[in-house]
Order: C-alpha cells, then structure tokens, then sequence
C-alpha cells in the first residue's frame, strides 16, 4: 500500500507547462470516502523543451497526462496495479524507463488512479477508457491508442480489449493477471494442499491462521528456515508440496524451487488476507478448487474441495470487480512474465494462452519469461525491447518472435529475453544460473 502523501486540495484541472500551473474548471470530484493525492508531476525535457503536463479529475477518479513538444498524435495508456485498500487515490506514471522512451518516440501518454482502490478491475477498465476519451478533448484525438499495464493493471488490459474491441491498436500487459480467477484458485489450493499434507485442516480461515495455523503446517512440512540459496528443510511432505506448487503456477521451469523458498510465507499471508463483503475487498470470494486435479498420489482425495462464495461472479460474463478474460483480443498483444513471480504467477500466461488460442487467436499474442523471481521485475531495457517490438508489430504486421509459454522445462528457458547485463545487479536474478 502506498504512504499516503499530502491530500491535494485543488480536485480540478491542474495544467503544468515548463513547471507553470493553470487552473481550468473542476470536474466531478472523488466518490465518497475517497481522498485524491495527485502533487505536480514536474514536465520532462524532451529535445531541450518541456513537456505538457496536465492533471485533474475525471468521472471520480485522478489523472496525469503528458504530452510531448512535437506529439506524434498517438496516445499510450497506464493502467497501474494494485494499491491496497486504502481510501487515498493515487496516479502512476509509466514505469521502467517508459515515461520517458514514450515522450522521445513523440507519444503522449495518459495515467488514471480509477475511482476506486481495492482489487477493483472494473474501475481500472472503465477509468482507463474514460481518460483515453477524455484526452481527445483535452488535447486532440489520437490516431492510434496502446495500453501497457502491471500486476492488476494486466487484468485491465486483457479485459480492456475485449471490453471496447477496436479502441485500442495494442497492449502490452505485463507481470498480469491475465488468467483472472484462476489467480485465486492458486492461492487458495495452496492453503488447501498444505493443510491436507500437513494435517491441519482450517478452512474457513480462522482468525488466528498466521500466528497459529501456518507455524504448525510449515513445522508438518519443513518449510521453517527454508531460504533461496540456503540448504533444503523441507521432508518428504514438503518436497510434495513444493511439487504441486511449481505445478500449478507453470510447470518445472528454472527457478522454481528457490521461488519456492522465496514466496512460501507470503503465500500464506494471501490465504489470510480477504476483508470485507465486497468482491473488489474480498476477491476470494469467487475462488474454488472443485475442478481442480493435483495429480499427486491421493491428494484429490485428501483435499478439501471449496466452492465459489460467490458463483455470480465467478460464472458471469459481464464486467465485475473482478471480471472474466475470455481471450477474445482484435489487436496485437505483447505479453512480459517473470518465470519465478509466484505472487501473479507464470502460469498466469499459459491460462490466458490456452483461451486465447481456443478463440483461434494465436496470431494476436506474443509472450515472454524474463528470469526474475521478484513480482513485476523487469529491467527498463525488457520493457522498452517489449515496446518497440509490440509498436513494430502494429505499424508493420510483423509478429515479433516470443517463448512457448508451454515448454518450460529447458535449463535455458527464459534466457531469450531477459537482459543478461542485468544479471549482476540487484534484484533476484542470481537465483538463476547464468544465461549463455
């Protein structure tokens, strides 16, 4: 959750040009409740010349947009990811670099905090749009609109494309919830698994779950001191459990156990973490491992089976909290995956490929592992490659090259187009053996 700064006391259209301000008539303010923190974003010098920066609020929600001194006419959007469940609304700007490879290639680009916090996809789908729509009469109308997102932001961005066909010419979502409610099946078979294995059964969750339950499954597992890098705790229950753990967030692929070891605690803190009657608050509510197979001895029969809380939402169509991907994109998709990331995890990719190339719609998607662990941990050189190639791609036809999303097994997997001059630096990277 991000620290709250100082709550902006102006809520309309705040114009920066060269660092000046304007002041323009204000538009609907914040929903109740909700407070806007959007300070003065300072312009970037573009060509020695600063770009325009605009700032407001639009349909109830907070925004940033930057345009740079010769626009090239086209209008890239962020959709952020996920900040927490506070009250205070808050705008991001491209990250990894990208603010500024947008404002040099001539692009504008254009930033919402969404009406609403929480785990709320319908606020980032429809808050987006808006602000795309809004910028036409602000400062022109675009000729081509992209759409890059992270974390959350990457279930915006596959919905966003299936929401408004057409409207936007390519996506780049990355480190995404692109496989929707199976991001929440995941966390709650691994609640599921390690209480079978271990023998603590506690679903529902009970109130004392992390100061109590979790210490005596990691005991049942060996999971207590199990580091990346350190030497393996884990006994044969433990070394199961891993095993369906790396199976149903992409299969063996490197990295995985010291990911493993990496996310263990954490994961469980998920399994804890769902407050409140809302979706958008409590997004577990449409998890259930009914359908789910672990392919494990006689764990199908030893583990508790949970249905939906909320079957509206999980079955419909229509654009919830927490809405469906059918995988039904019009337009390019270029996709960026960490291969260790269990908090949105790489089989996150191979679920929205599944769909997508169900919908015989291969040809739109392109994705690709970068040999992190960490959540969303790309270097801006992995992200602007992404970028240029997914522009290239839209403007030329020609489908740049990508991972197969469904052979990750090789010791190499990966090394394509992850940096290797990023290798050495900080981060989680070392939990890899080097590329070639």
């Amino acid at each position: 959750m991000r620290r709250t700064r100082l709550i902006v006391a102006l809520l309309g259209l705040l114009l920066v040009a060269g660092g000046t301000p304007a002041h323009a008539a204000p538009d609907e303010g914040p929903l109740p409740g909700y407070t806007i923190d959007n300070p003065p974003l300072a312009p970037e010098l573009v060509g020695g010349k600063p770009s325009r920066v605009l700032q407001g609020v639009h349909k109830h929600a907070a925004y940033t947009i930057e345009v740079p001194p010769k626009w090239n006419g086209r209008l890239a959007m962020w959709a952020h990811g996920y900040h927490g469940t506070g009250t205070v609304l808050t705008v991001d700007p491209p990250a990894y670099g990208l603010r500024t490879q947008l404002l040099n290639q001539g692009y504008a680009w254009a930033a919402s905090s969404y009406y609403a916090n929480a785990y709320d996809v319908r606020a980032g789908v429809t808050g987006t749009h808006d602000l795309a729509v809004k910028f036409g009469s602000l400062v022109g109308k675009p000729s081509k609109v992209f759409l890059a997102g992270v974390s959350m932001g990457g279930h915006i961005t596959g919905r966003s494309l299936e929401q408004y066909p057409g409207f936007y010419a390519g996506a780049l979502p990355m480190c995404g919830v692109l496989g929707d409610h199976e991001l929440f099946d995941t966390i709650l078979s691994y609640q599921l698994v390690a209480q079978a294995l271990s023998g603590n059964r506690a679903y529902p969750i009970p109130p004392d779950y992390l100061s109590t339950v979790v210490p005596r499954i990691q005991a049942g597992l060996g999971l207590v001191g199990l580091t990346p890098g350190g030497p393996d705790t884990t006994n044969d229950l433990g070394k199961r459990f891993r095993s369906v753990v790396v199976e149903q967030t992409g299969g063996q692929r490197p990295g995985a156990v010291p990911a493993f070891a990496y996310w263990k605690d954490f994961l469980f803190g998920l399994g804890a973490s769902g407050v409140g009657d809302t979706l958008a608050r409590n997004p577990g509510k449409i998890a259930t491992n009914l359908d789910t197979r672990y392919r494990d001895g006689n764990l199908d029969r030893i583990v508790q089976r949970v249905a939906p809380a909320d079957w509206y939402a999980r079955l419909t169509p229509s654009l919830t909290e927490v809405p469906r991907i059918a995988g039904r994109p019009t337009v390019p998709v270029l996709s960026l995956h960490g291969l260790g990331d269990l908090f949105v995890p790489y089989g996150m990719e191979q679920d929205y490929h599944d769909d997508v190339v169900r919908n015989g719609r291969s040809r739109l998607l392109v994705q690709r592992a970068i040999r992190t662990v960490e959540h969303c941990e790309f270097a801006p050189s992995e992200v602007g490659a992404a970028w240029n190639d997914l522009v290239a791609w839209v403007d030329r036809g020609k489908r740049p090259a990508g991972d197969d999303v469904d052979r990750t097994a090789g010791t190499d997997y990966g090394c394509r187009f992850t940096d290797r001059a990023a290798y050495d630096g900080p981060g989680t990277r070392r939990m890899f053996p080097r590329c070639a």
